[in-house]
C-alpha cells in the first residue's frame, strides 16, 4: 500500500484540521524514495527505544501521537535526541506521521476513550471545535438595477481571485434590489473598495462577520454526567483499570472523602488544565497539572487524579490499532510499540 493512501484513511479517522492551530500534525518526515507501506508502529512518543525497535521490525511507517518535531529548526544534527531520530528515520526510509490534537478532538477519540473508564454518561465536548469556513464575512447592500448588479458582481468577482462568490438577491420593496455576498478573508477589503465606488451599495453597505459553524461531538475535553455515578475510591480503581496503572495520583476536593459521589468527571488527555480549568465537576481526570492548578481545582471541591501525561493518552494506541488494521489490506502489519512508555515511575 502506498504511504500517500496510508495517510487517506488517516485523515478519514482523524481530519487534521480539527487540530489546534499551534499543533505540528500530519505528516512530518517523507523518505526520498517510495516504498509500499508493509508495517506500521504506532507510539505515543518517538524516543531512542522507539526508533530501535522501528528499525528492527523493518518498518515503514511510525504514526506518534506526539510530534517528534515540534518547533522549527535550522539545522539537523546529532547533538540533539529529536533530530537524531529524524536523521536515523530519513536513513532508515521510514516515514513519521503524527496526529496529536486531532485524535483528542475528533469525536471517538482519545478523550472520549479516557472519559469512557467510568462507565457510561451523557457526555458533551468542554472546548468546541468549529468548522473550517472559506467564507468569513457577509456584504449587504442595495442595487438600483439589474444592470448595476451585473456590473457590481463583475467587478467583486475580480476581487475574489476567481472563485466563485456566494450572493443571494431579493426585491423587498420598489426601492431596488438588496444583495448579500459572502467572501472570504482575502476579499473584504478590496470588496468593500469596489462597492464604495458605486453609489447605491456605499449609501447602504453594512459588513457581518460570519462565525465558523460548530462541529456537534468534536474538540478538546470532555464532560460526562454518569448514568451510574460512583465514590472517588471506585472511580480510582476503574481508572487504574482503564489505563492499565498500579498508581495514580489523588487530590481530594475541599470538603470530600473517599467515599463522596462523583456524579459528573471532566477528563482532559495530556496536559489538561487550561482545558479543564473553571469546568464544574466532581472529579478532574488528566495527565499532569502543576501544583497550583491543582489546589485551585481542590479549593473549589473537585478531586483530581493524575496518571502522568502519557499514561492519560496511551491506552488508545490499542483502540485506534484496530480501526486503523480493518481500513487497510492484509498485507499492511499494524502494531503497538512495546518499547513506548512514560518516562516517569513511581518507586
Amino acid at each position: 500500500m502506498e504511504l500517500k493512501e496510508v495517510l487517506q484513511v488517516m485523515e478519514q479517522l482523524a481530519p487534521l484540521s480539527l487540530a489546534e492551530s499551534w499543533d505540528n500534525v500530519g505528516l512530518l518526515v517523507e523518505p526520498s524514495k517510495s516504498r509500499p507501506v508493509k508495517t506500521v508502529l504506532l507510539t505515543n512518543d518517538l524516543t531512542e527505544a522507539v526508533m530501535e525497535e522501528a528499525e528492527t521490525i523493518s518498518c515503514d511507517l511510525i504514526i506518534s501521537y506526539h510530534p517528534p518535531l515540534f518547533r522549527p529548526i535550522k539545522r539537523l544534527v546529532q547533538k540533539d535526541w529529536k533530530q537524531r531520530l529524524a536523521i536515523r528515520a530519513v536513513e532508515a526510509g521510514i516515514a513519521i506521521f503524527s496526529p496529536h490534537t486531532s485524535w483528542d478532538s475528533v469525536k471517538g477519540g482519545v478523550n472520549d476513550w479516557l472519559v469512557g473508564g467510568l462507565g457510561s454518561g451523557r457526555v458533551s465536548v468542554l472546548s468546541q471545535a468549529l468548522g473550517g469556513a472559506t467564507h468569513s464575512h457577509k456584504l449587504e447592500f442595495m442595487v438600483r438595477s439589474t444592470d448595476e448588479l451585473n456590473a457590481v458582481m463583475e467587478e467583486l468577482r475580480a476581487c475574489d481571485g476567481g472563485t466563485t462568490l456566494q450572493h443571494s438577491v431579493s426585491r423587498p420593496d420598489n426601492s431596488g434590489l438588496h444583495v448579500s455576498v459572502t467572501c472570504s478573508d482575502s476579499a473584504l477589503t478590496p470588496s468593500v473598495q469596489t462597492l464604495l465606488r458605486h453609489a447605491a451599495p456605499s449609501q447602504s453597505l453594512s459588513i457581518l462577520k460570519l462565525e465558523k459553524p460548530p462541529l456537534p461531538g468534536h474538540g478538546q475535553g470532555r464532560l460526562s454526567v454518569l448514568d451510574q455515578p460512583v465514590t472517588v475510591a471506585t472511580a480510582i480503581q476503574k481508572m487504574k483499570s482503564h489505563l492499565g496503572l498500579s498508581h495514580l495520583r489523588l487530590a481530594l476536593g475541599l470538603g470530600q472523602t473517599l467515599e463522596s459521589s462523583v456524579c459528573t468527571v471532566a477528563v482532559c488527555a495530556g496536559s489538561g488544565a487550561s482545558v479543564l480549568n473553571a469546568v464544574k465537576a466532581d472529579l478532574y481526570i488528566t495527565g499532569e497539572m502543576s501544583h497550583h492548578e491543582v489546589l485551585d481545582a481542590v479549593a473549589k471541591g473537585t478531586s483530581v487524579l493524575l496518571s502522568d501525561h502519557s499514561n492519560s493518552e496511551r491506552g488508545f494506541l490499542a483502540v485506534f490499532r484496530e480501526r486503523l488494521a480493518v481500513r487497510l489490506p492484509d498485507s499492511v502489519t499494524v502494531v503497538v510499540s512495546k518499547a513506548d512508555r512514560d518516562p516517569l515511575e513511581v518507586v
